[in-house]
């Protein structure tokens, strides 16, 4: 597990003062595990965590929004002008204290200045989300700069190609990350109509070493407004699917994390994404335009004081924390016989 200072305040009334070295790692409520997720101390009570917390754990810094790919679920439609150096610099600086940034897309990957980027950021756990369809481009420069990159993967060559973009690209993406020795996580987007390839999804992951496999259901916006109304699972069906990946991870002793995010009340504004233009909002908001309900300007003030505004403290914690979500970590090794994953409703 790799351990850092959270932007909140230790939950152990011994944790050292602000002017020495930070708290012991096993005074820390929150750390960053090789799975390429959050995990909350067993002493740490999520509530108390989260009623503290000066702000969040994670955000979703949209460096472009071009992609070169047209997902049939892509709700990031709608295009603006990529920001500055300068505005992103902004930005950085209005970050303080958040432990972990997306640097996200649209295809972060096509920003030719993407490593004077991911360089601003030294010094936080930095996600990229990627095609990977630039890997080569772009990979032997990342490798040591961020935390791992997620590879968006539908599963084998077929379904990829259905729901996504071009199979083969990502996948000579993804050997040029991996031949750079870059941590990986995969993401999928489940349809009804690609339940059926998910057990090799999670194959490819574990042949990949992957940290995670994540596994999200669309959201009616952009694109994914053409999809049939049968693609869309409902949370039943999305436990029941967890359930049997988490069967077969124990018959096949498949390695990378399991996560699964359905759109419950729970989950509802979890995220904060920052838009090109440095606009901050939650996400997803249900009954919000475009699923986004406007928090500030990450170039304008802090993110303290975006987070003083922000409604969905509680859901933030508990989704990144695996607490609202299905989730098997990379350690876990479910005993034989029936498993069952959890959807916990507060």
């Amino acid at each position: 597990m790799i351990a850092y200072s959270p932007p909140v305040p230790a939950v152990d009334p011994t944790a050292r003062s602000a002017g020495d070295e930070g708290p012991s790692r096993a005074e820390e409520p929150v750390v960053f595990t090789d799975g390429h997720h959050f995990h909350l101390a067993a002493s740490a009570d999520l509530e108390a965590v989260a009623a503290v917390a000066a702000g969040p754990l994670s955000v979703i810094l949209q460096v472009t929004k071009r992609c070169n790919f047209d997902c049939s679920f892509c709700s990031e439609t709608l295009q603006e002008s990529d920001p500055t150096l300068a505005a992103l610099e902004r930005m950085r600086d209005n970050l303080a204290g958040v432990p972990r940034v997306f640097l996200s897309g649209g295809e972060p990957l096509l920003r030719r200045d993407l490593i004077d980027i991911v360089d601003m950021f030294t010094g936080t756990v930095i996600g990229v989300p990627t095609n990977a369809t630039r890997g080569i481009q772009h990979a032997r420069r990342l490798a040591g700069r961020v935390a791992f990159v997620n590879v968006g993967l539908e599963g084998p060559r077929a379904t990829t190609n259905r729901v996504r973009g071009d199979y083969d690209t990502v996948m000579e993406g993804v050997r040029a990350f991996q031949d750079a020795g870059l941590p990986l996580s995969l993401s999928a987007v489940v349809y009804r109509s690609t339940l059926t390839a998910l057990p090799f999804t999670y194959q490819i992951a574990d042949l990949l070493d992957a940290g995670k496999l994540k596994l999200i259901l669309p959201l009616k916006k952009g694109n994914a407004l053409d999809l049939a109304d049968h693609e869309f699972i409902t949370v039943e069906e999305a436990t029941a699917t967890f359930d049997r990946l988490a069967e077969l991870r124990t018959v096949h002793d498949w390695r990378p994390a399991l996560r699964l995010t359905a759109w419950t009340p729970d989950t509802e504004g979890h995220m904060i994404v920052i838009g090109p233009s440095g606009q901050a909002s939650a996400w997803p908001v249900y009954d919000a335009p475009d699923l986004l309900e406007p928090l500030g300007s990450l170039l304008n003030e802090p993110i303290t004081e975006v987070w003083r505004r922000y409604r969905f403290k509680r859901n933030h914690y508990a989704k990144y924390l695996g607490q609202s979500i299905q989730t098997l970590s990379r350690s876990d090794r479910p005993p034989a016989g029936p498993v069952t994953g959890r959807i916990v409703h507060a």
